[in-house]
C-alpha cells in the first residue's frame, strides 16, 4: 500500500490515514483497516461519520487532547454516533515533568520526550487499549494529528517491528496536510493564515531522535512500554493485530 493509498479523503478531515502497508523488519507489513491516525474529529460531517463507522468499522477512538481542548470543542459526532471514545491526554493540565535532556535539546524533541515523561500512564493505557483482546478498528487523534498522535503511532509501530525509516516517513507525511489544516481552521474561525507554516511542520530528524533515544535507553519502544507497566501478552496481541506476513 502506497502513501497515497493510505490517505482517507473525507469532507471534514485533512490529515487522516491508515497505518497499514508499512514494512516490518524481517518481512511482512502492517495490516490495513486496523488503525487510523487523524487530526481532531471536530469538523467531521455526517458522511464522514458514516464512512468511518459503516465502511471502516470504527469501534474505538483515542483522543489525546487536553481536557481544555475537549471541553472547548464538545463531543465529536463520532462519539455521539456511539463509537467508544477514550480521552488520554499526553499533556498534564498543570506543570510538566520534563525529560532529562541537555540544554541544547531541540524544543520539539523535548516536547515529544516530554509526553513520555509527563503522562506515561496515559501513553501505556493508549497502547493497552489498542492491544485489548476484543479491540476492533481504532482511530487515534489529537488536534492536528502530527505531534501527540505522531509519537503514539511511532511507539506502536516500533513495538510491532516496523522499520525505523518507514516510521519516520509516516510521521513526516503529515507535513503535506498542514496547510490544509490551517486553511480549514482559519476559514471557520475567521482568523488569518500564518505567514510561515514552517514552525508547524513535522521534522523527520526529530522522530528519528525519539526512536534512537528509546533504542538506546530501553532497547526500543517495547522496552519502554514494559518498564512502564505493559505486559508481554499485550505486546504480543498488538503485534498479531497490526502485522501480517
Amino acid at each position: 500500500m502506497t502513501a497515497v493509498d493510505r490517505w482517507l479523503e473525507l469532507e471534514g478531515l485533512d490529515n487522516v490515514r491508515d497505518v497499514g502497508g508499512l514494512p516490518v523488519v524481517g518481512g511482512g507489513t502492517t495490516r490495513s483497516g486496523v488503525l487510523l491516525r487523524s487530526a481532531s474529529l471536530h469538523y467531521v460531517t455526517p458522511a464522514d461519520v458514516r464512512h468511518l463507522v459503516e465502511t471502516f468499522g470504527l469501534s474505538l477512538v483515542l483522543d489525546l487532547r487536553t481536557t481544555r481542548e475537549i471541553d472547548r470543542d464538545g463531543p465529536t459526532a463520532v462519539a455521539t454516533a456511539g463509537v467508544e471514545t477514550v480521552a488520554l491526554s499526553f499533556i498534564p493540565e498543570e506543570g510538566r515533568a520534563l525529560p532529562e535532556t541537555g540544554d541544547d535539546t531541540d524544543p520539539l524533541l523535548r516536547n515529544y520526550l516530554g509526553y513520555l515523561a509527563d503522562r506515561p500512564d496515559n501513553v501505556v493505557e493508549a497502547v493497552r487499549r489498542l492491544a485489548a483482546p476484543q479491540a476492533g478498528p481504532a482511530l487515534v487523534h489529537c488536534a492536528a494529528g502530527k505531534d501527540r498522535t505522531g509519537v503514539l503511532v511511532a511507539l506502536v509501530l516500533d513495538t510491532v517491528g516496523v522499520e525505523h525509516e518507514a516510521i519516520v516517513d509516516d510521521y513526516a507525511l503529515s507535513a503535506t496536510r498542514v496547510e490544509a489544516l490551517f486553511r480549514r481552521w482559519t476559514t471557520i474561525e475567521g482568523g488569518e493564515m500564518p505567514a510561515d507554516l514552517t514552525p508547524h511542520l513535522p521534522r523527520a530528524e526529530v522522530m528519528s531522535a525519539v526512536l534512537e533515544t528509546l533504542a538506546r535507553k530501553h532497547g526500543g519502544a517495547a522496552g519502554w512500554l514494559r518498564v512502564n507497566g505493559l505486559d508481554d501478552d499485550a505486546i504480543a496481541r498488538l503485534r498479531e493485530r497490526l502485522t501480517a506476513s
